[in-house]
């Protein structure tokens, strides 16, 4: 009965790595894929506008 709980959290870290990685399969592309980018793109913008204004005013 050893050999079980030596293979017991190797199989139990499996199973919940493969869930991981179904989950994150999943989420990708879809409905929130718009969205996400949306945000993504939104974010970078502000950054943008944010260091072309500190960038683009002369100093005296």
């Amino acid at each position: 009965m050893d050999y079980v709980s030596a293979l017991l959290p190797p199989v139990v870290m499996a199973v919940f790595f493969i869930g991981v990685i179904r989950v994150i399969v999943k989420t990708q592309g879809g409905a929130n894929k718009a969205k996400e980018d949306a945000a993504v793109d939104a974010a970078l913008a502000r950054v943008e506008g944010a260091h072309q204004s500190s960038t683009g005013t002369p100093k005296a």
